[in-house]
């Protein structure tokens, strides 16, 4: 194999990167659970969670933290032990997330709305020897019908009505009794309130930032679930290079919307951990539900709002956008896809806060670059890398091959929040992390200041008679027309060019458009092989990944169910 190339010893964002943050800085190597020791110390008496309605301070959340730990040690729980969390946003997942890490376990995150046969995938891979959830019977009985097939490990069962205020925590029991699980009582579930009745002294555990923190699972660039090995020094160096990006955050001051799910690694990292740094407020929702998103930046106030496009485009779009006063937002990060410049643009002009797009992966802890809130916002740019960050362009062919300005090939990174590997994949994590790089399976090019354009997907590049066709140049022209809310292109089988064009779409209410109408508007946008050759519009709202990305991959597999798309 043919050596890698050099570095440049002068990366080229240096001389765009924004006044007073320090792209050499030092980063810190610390257990991830030593945030919120920080911050209990720092703003013992300062919110830190708003649960509908329910405020914790940060002395409270680290009691909790530390009983729990010590409840999860009764159970037998000791280093390298991995833990389930199967739970919506709620304290209950800040209190075990770090409780487990203090323990010295491993958090493996779990989507509450995998189906039954993901769930126990995801506990047979990762050997997962306790699971936490709350009394839902949805989630329970999910847990149950694994269970006939998987064994599932002893189950942690925290009460929902525990995390409410009064008088709701005392009228969930009745006015949701149906919706209350009753587990069986077979010795394999223990209830949170008994495990945290104690005196929070749980036995130390020595802690190096190598050990890992959370396994992460994701569909990579095979699309084969995945457990990432995220370190402590992963996770605790991409929050802190969050902050540096941040230098605005006014410290125990700032109140964050939690309404991305913490189970995701971007609002782990973005939204519960960069706001436990800060000493930040979290309101915390279960759920996305516009109106009532609408209503919480109203009336709590929130000044950060970390989010995916869809729910600023959803925003956008809102009919008494005009009756909200959210003018509390101070800057809002977007990441999980890429961010529409009318979408950006909207959002600013309408609410007057500062969008910017960010980018990473799970296998990044996820932040990799960001435009920066005070300096240049290239449109259709991913931005600068974070501090301590190197992005590089490799050639598709020759992964060894660094390319130069303005040429476009795989986008590679490095970087102190770069994943140690896939847990029990030694193949795939040799191949991903070649040469000393993340290859992230996205093909882009650099310019002259250092800003990162990415083109597409290696994986969703449409092959349509010997020319490649990007998927987000067809959707980004489609989006300029005012008719369209949402918009999917991808590849679909066809018999003499291979592949060809298809795109999905939604348009605002009230609109209408015909495929001769949107060929016309494409005309002077698009080459003649870009241009869609199969154009569905559809009445209901596109559907989404489990944090609200648009998603291509359903949209393709249900054409091929069909046998359509040609």
């Amino acid at each position: 194999m043919a050596e890698a190339a050099e570095r440049p010893t002068v990366p080229a964002w240096l001389n765009a990167y924004p006044a007073g943050i320090d792209w050499h800085a030092e980063m810190p190597e610390r257990p991830l659970h030593a945030l919120l020791d920080d911050a209990v110390a720092r703003f013992a008496d300062r919110p830190a969670a708003d649960f509908m309605g329910k405020k914790y301070t940060y002395a409270e959340i680290g009691r909790a933290v530390d009983r729990f730990a010590k409840g999860l040690q009764g159970l037998g729980v000791k280093k390298g032990d991995r833990v389930g969390l199967f739970l919506p946003n709620s304290p209950y997942f800040v209190i075990a997330y770090f409780a487990v890490l203090k323990c010295g376990g491993i958090v493996v995150n779990f989507n509450p709305l995998y189906a039954e046969r993901e769930i126990a995938k995801q506990i047979a891979d990762s050997g997962a020897s306790v699971m936490v959830t709350v009394d839902v019977r949805q989630l329970v009985d999910k847990l149950e019908a694994v269970n006939r097939s998987t064994p599932v490990p002893a189950v942690v069962l925290c009460r929902m009505a525990g995390a409410l205020p009064v008088p709701k925590s005392w009228l969930y029991p009745i006015a949701k009794a149906k919706d209350v699980a009753k587990p069986p009582k077979d010795g394999r579930y223990h209830a949170f309130d008994r495990l945290i009745d104690n005196d929070g002294r749980f036995a130390p555990v020595d802690v190096d930032p190598g050990d890992i923190a959370v396994l992460q699972y994701t569909g990579g660039t095979t699309g084969v679930p995945k457990g990432a090995m995220l370190t402590h020094g992963n996770i605790y160096a991409n929050t802190w290079q969050s902050s540096l990006w941040f230098p605005d955050a006014a410290l125990g001051q700032e109140r964050t919307l939690g309404v991305l799910p913490f189970f995701h690694v971007f609002a782990m990292t973005v939204v519960m951990n960069f706001s436990v740094m800060i000493g930040a407020e979290i309101v915390m929702l279960p759920r996305f539900d516009l109106d009532q998103v609408m209503k919480i930046l109203s009336t709590k106030r929130p000044t950060l709002f970390p989010a995916v496009p869809t729910i600023y485009t959803a925003i956008n779009g809102h009919k008494h956008l005009d009756r909200y006063d959210i003018s509390s937002l101070k800057f809002c990060l977007s990441g999980g896809a890429s961010l529409p410049v009318e979408v950006k643009q909207t959002f600013e002009r309408l609410t007057g806060c500062k969008l910017v797009e960010g980018y990473g992966l799970t296998e990044s802890s996820p932040v990799a670059t960001a435009n920066p809130l005070n300096g240049v916002n290239k449109t259709g740019s991913i931005g600068l890398p974070l501090p301590g960050t190197t992005v590089e362009i490799v050639d598709l062919e020759d992964r060894t091959k660094v390319l130069g300005i303005g040429e476009r090939g795989e986008v590679c990174l490095s970087g102190p929040q770069i994943m140690k590997g896939y847990w029990n994949r030694e193949e795939e994590t040799a191949d991903t992390l070649a040469d000393g790089r993340l290859h992230t399976g996205d093909v882009g090019y650099m310019d002259e200041d250092g800003y990162t354009f990415i083109v597409d997907r290696i994986k969703d590049l449409i092959l349509a008679g010997g020319y490649n066709v990007y998927p987000r140049t067809v959707e980004e022209a489609i989006y300029l027309h005012p008719s369209v809310e949402e918009v999917v292109c991808g590849g679909v089988p066809d018999p003499y060019r291979g592949q060809t064009v298809k795109v999905w779409i939604k348009l605002v209410d009230g609109r209408t458009m015909t495929r001769d109408d949107l060929k016309t508007f494409l005309k002077d946008k698009l080459s003649p092989i870009e241009m869609p050759r199969v154009v569905e519009f559809r009445d209901e709202p596109l559907p989404k990944t489990m944090i609200g990305k648009l998603s291509r991959k359903t949209l393709v597999e249900e054409d091929a169910a069909k046998g359509e798309g040609g």
